[in-house]
C-alpha cells in the first residue's frame, strides 16, 4: 500500500510524474550553503567557488548564487551557464586539460577572474588569443603535488601519473615563461589531489606541500597573491539521512592550521559534490521483480543513463524502497540498458519490492544528472525541487 510520504519524500505527488526524474530538496540545499558559509567565514581570506560540473541545473544554481558563491568551471559551456545563472564574472575561474580556442576567448571576453593552467603550451595559446584582444589574462598554474588523496583511482587527480597539472620540477620555469609574457598576469598556484575524500589528513598532506613550495619559491623572490587548493570534500553516501551535511568545519579549520598564509594571500576553495550531493535523489519505479536461478532482481527504469557513477566508478548509492514497508528482502538492484555494467547495487537487503514500487537512489545530486545520456535513445532525465512539488 502506498503511503503519502515516506521519510522526506511526497510519494503521493509522485504519481502523476513520469519516472525516472531526479528530486532536488532545495530546503536541505539552502541548510547546506548556510553551514559552508558560516565555516568559511570564520576565516577572512577563505573564498569559496562551486564546482559547476557536479550540477549545473539552474534551478540548483540559483541559491548558490545568492549566496555570493564564485563558480569553478572546466568548460566554456559551464563559463556561459554561470554568466547566465548570474554569477559575477570576476569571481569565476576556468580550470581543465583541455581548454579549446573559442573557450579561452569567451572567457577573456567575459573578465572572468582565472585561468588555471595546466601545461606550458596551453599558457602560449591563452597569451596569443589575449594579445590578439588586448587584454591581460590572469593566470594560476596547477600544480601536480604528488600527494596521494586514498580514493578511487578514477577520481584521484594529484599523483605524479595523472594527466593533470605541471610537475613541480616545471614550477620556476613556467613562472619565469609567464613572467616573459605581454598578455599574462601571475597571480598563483592551483591543487586539486581529488575527489571524495574524507580522511582530513589528505588535505593536510596538501597544505605541508604548497607551504614547501611557497618557502621555495620565496627564496628565489617569488611571492604569489592567490593560492587555490581546490575541493575534494566527500559527503556520506552510506548515511545520508543522519549525515545530510558535511564536515565543512574540520575541512576549513584543516586548511587554517595547515596553511602558513602569506600576508594578504586569499586561499581559494572549489567544493562541489560537497554542496549538492545530499540534497538530490533519482526516483525511478520498478518495472519488473526477476525471481532468477539464485537471485532476485529488482529491474527499475532508471539505469546507467541516468546515474553511470556505479557503472563508472563502483560507487555505493544508498537504495530506498519508498512505497513500502514490508519485511525486507535481498535484490541485485538493476537498470534496462543493453549493458551488463548497468547495476546499482548487488545483494541490497531492501524492503520487499513490487511493480510499480517507487525506488529512491539517494546522494545522487552531484554528478548525476550533469553525466546523464541519451544512450539507447532515452530521454535526458527531467527534474523536479521540493518547491516545485507542492506540499
Amino acid at each position: 500500500m502506498h503511503q503519502a510520504m515516506k521519510g522526506s519524500f511526497p510519494i503521493q505527488k509522485f504519481q502523476d510524474i513520469r519516472t525516472p526524474f531526479y528530486y532536488y530538496d532545495t530546503r536541505l540545499l539552502q541548510r547546506t550553503i548556510d553551514s559552508l558559509s558560516k565555516e568559511a567565514g570564520k576565516y577572512e581570506r577563505f573564498v569559496v567557488h562551486y564546482a559547476i560540473k557536479a550540477n549545473a541545473n539552474p534551478k540548483i544554481l540559483k541559491p548558490i548564487v545568492e549566496a555570493g558563491f564564485g563558480a569553478d568551471c572546466v568548460s566554456g559551456g559551464e563559463i556561459q551557464k554561470c554568466l547566465d545563472a548570474g554569477f559575477s564574472s570576476d569571481k569565476i575561474v576556468f580550470a581543465g586539460v583541455g581548454k579549446s580556442d573559442w573557450e579561452i576567448n569567451l572567457a577573456l571576453d567575459a573578465n572572468i577572474f582565472c585561468f588555471n593552467v595546466e601545461s606550458i603550451e596551453e599558457l602560449e595559446v591563452i597569451n596569443d588569443l589575449a594579445k590578439a584582444r588586448q587584454k591581460s589574462a590572469r593566470v594560476c598554474f596547477r600544480i601536480n603535488p604528488d600527494v596521494d588523496a586514498h580514493t578511487h583511482a578514477n577520481i584521484t587527480t594529484g599523483l605524479a601519473e595523472n594527466k593533470f597539472g605541471i610537475a613541480m620540477d616545471d614550477m620556476e620555469r613556467a613562472i619565469a615563461i609567464a613572467g616573459n609574457m605581454e598578455n599574462i598576469l601571475f597571480i598563483g598556484l592551483h591543487f586539486h589531489i581529488g575527489s571524495q575524500i574524507l580522511d582530513m589528513d589528505a588535505f593536510s598532506k596538501l597544505c605541508d606541500r604548497i607551504n614547501e613550495l611557497q618557502d621555495r619559491l620565496e627564496s628565489k623572490g617569488i611571492h604569489l597573491q592567490e593560492i587555490n587548493v581546490g575541493g575534494g570534500l566527500g559527503v556520506d553516501y552510506y548515511d545520508p539521512n543522519n549525515n545530510d551535511i558535511p564536515n565543512f568545519k574540520d575541512y576549513f579549520e584543516a586548511y587554517h592550521n595547515g596553511l602558513k598564509i602569506r600576508e594578504g594571500q586569499r586561499v581559494h576553495f572549489e567544493l562541489g559534490r560537497a554542496i549538492v550531493a545530499q540534497m538530490g535523489s533519482l526516483i525511478a519505479r520498478t518495472l519488473y521483480v526477476k525471481h532468477g536461478t539464485h537471485k532476485k532482481f529488482a529491474i527499475l527504469d532508471a539505469g546507467m543513463t541516468e546515474l553511470i557513477r556505479p557503472a563508472l566508478y563502483q560507487a555505493y548509492h544508498k537504495i530506498e524502497n519508498i512505497s513500502n514497508d514490508l519485511p525486507h528482502d535481498t535484490y541485485d538492484v538493476v537498470g534496462p540498458i543493453c549493458e551488463s555494467s548497468d547495476i546499482f547495487a548487488k545483494d541490497a537487503d531492501l524492503d520487499a519490492i513490487n511493480r510499480g514500487d517507487f525506488i529512491a537512489i539517494r546522494s545522487a545530486g552531484a554528478y548525476g544528472e550533469s553525466m546523464a545520456s541519451q544512450y539507447n535513445s532515452h530521454s535526458l532525465p527531467t527534474s523536479y525541487t521540493s518547491e516545485d512539488i507542492d506540499f
